[in-house]
């Protein structure tokens, strides 16, 4: 259904059916008990916090071995997204992925492949953005943190992160 169908359709109902109609929604979709919580109290750093918590759940989690799922990870990024943060918050999410992945590579020494390719193509998206939206001041320290910690990592993972910090810092 399109966006106009459902306005169509919302305009033919009463005040009562639409105040039903989103209570049924609360309960049956959690995504939409998510907005619905946030839209009435948008605490955006609460929210920041938990996705924070989810992607480091997934390189160094409190017990055991992190399972480095980047989809997790770009789910919760994509999750934040949806409730429309500030550029500058969603940055620092973005960002903070790729810093505990680098970190995960310091950490653990010699990854697969695949890790070094997802951690270069995130790196690669967070640039884009933070350059994008003029952001690259406020995150360059921390950027220049993720990046010495590829320094001893293999697959050309310590030459490629730097290139694709060159790439989008030399137009700022």
């Amino acid at each position: 259904m399109s966006k106009v169908a459902l306005k169509k359709y919302l305009n033919t109902l009463q005040k009562g059916e639409i105040i039903e109609m989103v209570l049924d929604l609360y309960d049956a979709r959690k995504e939409a008990k998510e907005y619905l919580e946030y839209f009435m109290n948008p605490d955006e750093k609460k929210k920041l916090k938990e996705y924070k918590t989810i992607i480091q759940n997934e390189f160094f989690p409190k017990r055991g071995d992190g399972k480095c799922r980047f989809s997790v990870c770009r789910k919760a990024i994509a999750d934040f997204r949806k409730l429309h943060p500030s550029p500058e918050n969603l940055a620092d999410l973005m960002l903070y992925l790729v810093e505990n992945a680098c970190e995960a590579a310091d950490s653990w020494g010699d990854l697969s492949e695949s890790f070094y390719d997802s951690t270069e193509s995130n790196f690669e998206a967070t640039m884009k953005y933070i350059t994008k939206n003029g952001l690259l001041p406020k995150f360059q320290k921390r950027i220049e943190t993720a990046l010495k910690n590829t320094e001893s990592s293999g697959y050309g993972f310590c030459d490629a992160m730097p290139d694709i910090y060159e790439e989008y810092a030399k137009n700022q």
